[in-house]
């Protein structure tokens, strides 16, 4: 049987992915300034504005690739007991680029992810399209992997990070972002207070950045670290947009995952919070809400995510998450030496 406690923190992890990126939506790719000519304040999920240029004309509460691609990962872990296949995950985002396509959305995938999709029609093989993706798209569908792994050994659940980066993301600044989010995530559903989910996340990024094509533009563990310097004691939308013009908020796995790291420690690990923080700071918006919000929501489970709020996202876009959950749950279990 299912620890409940492990589980409601499993289900706010993925929840809290999809209820930060759709409170993003609205306004990805904006400055602030734009934001407030277009929003005000956002307090809570808006319509995208018809000035919008990626997401206009999606309804409060819709999501966008970063929720749609970790439950495409997840559902590519559970049909293979947790095993990555290159090929066939190479497939499925082609597929799932085509669908979007065919939905008439035609501008979800981030960077990285489109130079490894066009590599792999032009006839690169699926072990080195990733090796030039420095942005955040690994990080911000890393939850799958972070529910069905466990924390420890934490060389093991990087191999599993390293792994699901591989295809788009095989670069230090990536396959590290993506270990920190995954730690704390883990971390987080197994109990661990925040300033604990904050030391092993740290740990991870230094282990994640040794895997993969050497650095470019600098460490992410010590990104991370300088972002989590300045949020100290501090809390509020205030500092994160004063946080923001330091750290920066790009599609950069450099700057947008330290970002989330600093929007946790100012909503002290409120999935709610974490998303209103996200939405108002401008640029990558959704990504850095879908990865703030998932991580608070681990610390502080389902529960913490306002039921109305979660009920809309899931009437908007048809989720259900439970068989999902369940799924990742049972192959941690198996990771963790018990029964599924």
């Amino acid at each position: 049987m299912q620890d409940l406690a492990l589980r409601q923190r499993a289900l706010g992890a993925l929840a809290g992915v999809a209820v930060g990126d759709a409170m993003g939506m609205p306004t990805q790719t904006l400055s602030t300034d734009d934001i407030a000519r277009l929003y005000g304040p956002i307090q809570g999920f808006r319509d995208a504005s018809p000035d919008q240029p990626v997401s206009a004309g999606l309804k409060a509460g819709t999501i966008t690739d970063d929720t749609e691609q970790s439950l495409l990962l997840a559902r590519h872990l559970i049909a293979r007991g947790g095993r990555m296949d290159q090929q066939a995950w190479a497939d499925e985002l082609l597929a799932w680029e085509s669908e979007t396509h065919a939905r008439g959305v035609n501008d979800l995938l981030g960077p990285s992810t489109k130079r490894a999709i066009a590599a792999l029609k032009a006839g690169v093989p699926a072990s080195e399209a990733g090796r030039s993706g420095t942005t955040n798209g690994a990080a911000m569908r890393i939850v799958p992997v972070a529910i069905a792994t466990p924390a420890a050994p934490l060389s093991s659940l990087v191999d599993a990070v390293e792994d699901s980066c591989r295809l788009t993301h095989a670069t230090s600044e990536a396959i590290g972002a993506a270990s920190a989010v995954a730690a704390a995530v883990s971390a987080g559903i197994e109990g661990a207070g925040r300033a604990d989910v904050l030391k092993i996340a740290l740990a991870a990024a230094a282990e994640g950045e040794r895997r993969g094509e050497p650095p470019v533009n600098g460490s992410i563990s010590a990104r991370i670290a300088e972002a989590l310097a300045p949020a100290e004691g501090r809390r509020g939308r205030d500092a994160a947009l004063e946080i923001a013009q330091q750290v920066g908020n790009s599609v950069s796995a450099l700057q947008s995952v330290p970002m989330a790291f600093a929007i946790l420690k100012l909503a002290d690990a409120d999935p709610w919070a974490a998303a209103l923080f996200s939405a108002n700071i401008g640029d990558d918006t959704d990504t850095i809400g879908a990865i703030a919000c998932g991580m608070a929501g681990a610390i502080s489970g389902i529960s913490a995510i306002p039921p109305a709020m979660w009920k809309l996202v899931q009437e908007v876009n048809s989720l259900d998450i439970e068989p999902v959950v369940s799924g990742l749950l049972a192959i941690r279990a198996i990771r963790s030496g018990g029964a599924a």
